[in-house]
């Protein structure tokens, strides 16, 4: 059966940290693909070697590095290193490909050779037709009244996902990419691809490295190359106050250093939107419960984007 399997020139690479199972499942997904990427690279910052043993005696063609440092950012501009082919491919470890994803990825990147990166549906994460509320802060955020805000980066640094909708071209152009499954250009990417800002969890890198890129080159999202997201528990979630202040913290820097919104309308907007972000989480209780981290944690990433500045 391997005779008929194509392979494209894509590096995927996928960082991973003690969740073998997710990863197993991935891998899997991957290698029942008819078209395949030529290589494939983990970079582990796991402390057992469960997935170095998957991948040794179930997939031994992949590449398997043990990460020099934990952080999403960091074990992935190692793996670009480490990459041979013209096009990266980053996934993460917890994705469950559909049929022809990687096909239709790799059909989208090649329609033009303006695209500098595509990225794949999520199913089960994607834009909705906003309530009035909403819709009014996408209006605000955004400066003006447009029939769909998908796939737009808006505001401070506000990045949306893509719509899935039949009614849409196959692939649509959009403003930013996440790396939950993504093909780059290699030529495309900045060196390193991450920058040096963003640590352990790393929230928003995608946001900066797809933005970066785009000052260049065109940015699509492949509808029909589609995945489910199984996201799951870690203990770099845990934490609601860090995750607050690394979410205030890393959207300023978007907002100031790469889009270079640092004018006082930009900050006005940053304040409505984390209120905002604040106020629609007390819809159900967890929300109440996270509520005191939520605001030390807000508190926090102020004082650090101060600290910073001075």
């Amino acid at each position: 059966m391997d005779s008929f399997i194509k392979k494209v020139p894509v590096s995927i690479i996928i960082a991973t940290a003690n969740r073998v199972d997710a990863l197993s499942t991935t891998l899997a997904s991957i290698h029942l693909q008819h078209i395949q990427p030529q290589e494939i690279i983990i970079v582990d910052a796991s402390e057992q070697d469960d997935s170095k043993k998957l991948c040794s005696t179930k997939y031994p063609s992949i590449i398997w590095k043990k990460a020099d440092a934990k952080g999403a950012a960091v074990q992935r501009n190692q793996g670009v290193v480490l990459a041979s082919c013209p096009f990266i491919g980053f996934m993460d470890d917890d994705i469950i490909l559909e049929e022809s994803c990687i096909e239709n990825l790799w059909l989208a990147m090649n329609s033009s050779q303006q695209i500098g990166g595509v990225n794949a549906m999520i199913t089960n994460q994607q834009y909705h037709s906003p309530g009035k509320v909403t819709r009014f802060m996408y209006q605000l955020m955004h400066g003006k009244k447009i029939s769909s805000y998908a796939g737009l980066c808006i505001g401070p640094a506000w990045n949306l996902l893509p719509e899935d909708n039949n009614t849409l071209p196959v692939i649509q152009e959009v403003g930013w990419l996440n790396t939950t499954c993504t093909f780059y250009r290699k030529e495309a990417l900045p060196n390193p691809p991450f920058q040096s800002h963003f640590k352990g969890y790393s929230l928003m890198e995608d946001v900066t490295l797809s933005l970066e890129v785009g000052k260049s080159w065109k940015l699509y999202n492949a509808r029909t190359a589609r995945i489910y997201h199984d996201s799951q528990p870690g203990s770099h979630k845990n934490n609601v106050r860090i995750v607050a202040a690394m979410q205030l913290v890393n959207r300023h820097y978007v907002m100031s250093k790469v889009l270079q919104r640092k004018a006082v309308p930009d900050y006005l907007k940053l304040l409505v939107f984390e209120i905002f972000g604040l106020a629609t989480s007390l819809t159900n209780a967890k929300g109440w419960k996270q509520l005191v981290p939520s605001l030390i944690g807000k508190l926090q990433g102020v004082y650090k984007i101060l600290i910073q500045k001075n």
